[in-house]
């Protein structure tokens, strides 16, 4: 097992202790703490018994040459890392480790960390802006916003951090801003931008360009039906050239688009509803629906699992910076534990890394091999 490349990224990470009083290395701590997460651990206790049960294995890598911390020495230690910097480490480690196609979809999309409000203030809670390379499933980076903050203001930040040229970079409404428009292309990526009512003129003028699609049968209608639920879903594209002239500030505006989902439900009301895009680059139709597709795969793909699985929102760490920190622990993880390929749920594979060792070097052995296109 090498960790000379991981090393070299997270070993960056200041240590706020006073050097004369330190008994376990910062890299020590972060990297059982990793394991333990990744194992299924989700508290300080729990992290300290996993160090306890595979102390030997630690030690056989060089590990806890001093023995196991208490957790509060664990909990003080990751809790007091600047979650910037932190970041910046995980992205760096992530772009070393991946590289994305032309063309691939990274979905920039918003989670609150539910538990991570400080007691005394329950507007304190964290949200986190997710980037999230959709077709393998890999989590590129991330950026908490504050009480002075919002995605709109996040989102350039975050993508400021990113490597993402030839990409194709999806927001929803929020997302759907000028200046985030501007940082996408000036960083060499495309934009694919859900269009709503906080761009008024915007809104209605693509909503206008779609008449004849709202009106008539459409030629793509993809119907799909079980006992219980019927749902139908179609596309259309359009030239958005004309809109370019129209709209100068949206820079390179090349394509628009508008997907349309109908869906009866036993014992519910039918609902209909009608997405609006804006686009930089020149799409086909199946291209367009893949990328919406994509876009909306996070929210199972990686919220749903950060909830399901790695309980997210049931955490209740919130001192310092705890919680934000703990957010790109579990994803950490959660990359490492998706690049190994063993074909068991995500459960499963938490389970055999907390009793077994050796599929732990097999996460970890995947989660620090040298980069693949996604």
């Amino acid at each position: 097992m090498n960790l000379t490349s991981f090393r070299k990224h997270f070993e960056l990470l200041d240590d706020q202790r006073q050097s004369a009083k330190v008994t376990y290395p910062m890299f020590d701590i972060f990297f059982i703490t990793l394991c333990a997460v990744i194992a299924g651990a989700e508290g300080w206790k729990e992290i300290k018994e996993y160090a306890e049960g595979h102390l030997d294995w630690f030690q056989k890598h060089g590990f806890l040459k001093s023995g196991v911390p208490v957790d509060d020495t664990i909990a003080r230690v990751i809790s007091r890392i600047k979650p910037e910097q932190f970041n910046q480490c995980f992205v760096k480690w992530m772009q070393s480790v991946n590289r994305l196609s032309k063309g691939e979809i990274i979905a920039i999309d918003g989670k609150t960390l539910r538990g991570s409000y400080d007691r005394e203030d329950r507007l304190s809670t964290i949200h986190m802006i997710n980037a999230f390379a959709s077709k393998n499933k890999m989590v590129l980076g991330q950026l908490s916003t504050d009480v002075k903050s919002n995605e709109i203001t996040a989102i350039p930040e975050l993508l400021k951090l990113l490597e993402i040229k030839g990409a194709i970079v999806s927001i929803d409404a929020m997302g759907c801003q000028k200046e985030i428009a501007k940082t996408i292309i000036k960083q060499g990526a495309d934009y694919l931008l859900a269009v709503k009512g906080n761009q008024p003129s915007l809104h209605e003028a693509v909503q206008s360009m779609f008449d004849d699609f709202r009106n008539a049968k459409a030629d793509n209608l993809k119907i799909e039906k079980n006992r219980s639920r019927l749902e139908a879903r179609a596309c259309q594209i359009l030239s958005a050239k004309r809109l370019a002239k129209e709209f100068p500030e949206w820079p390179s505006l090349k394509t628009v688009g508008v997907t349309m989902s109908y869906r009866q439900e036993k014992g519910k009301e039918p609902s209909l509803e009608y997405r609006y895009y804006i686009c930089s680059t020149e799409l086909t139709e199946d291209k367009f629906a893949e990328a919406v597709r994509e876009h909306w795969a996070v929210e199972n793909s990686l919220h749903w699992v950060l909830d399901l699985t790695m309980r997210e929102d049931a955490c209740q760490i919130y001192k310092d910076n705890g919680a934000e920190n703990w957010g790109i622990l579990r994803q950490t993880a959660l990359n490492m534990l998706r690049k190994e390929k063993t074909k068991v749920s995500m459960p499963t594979k938490r389970r055999r890394a907390w009793m077994n060792t050796s599929f732990l070097e097999k996460v970890l052995t995947a989660g620090f091999s040298d980069a693949v296109k996604i």
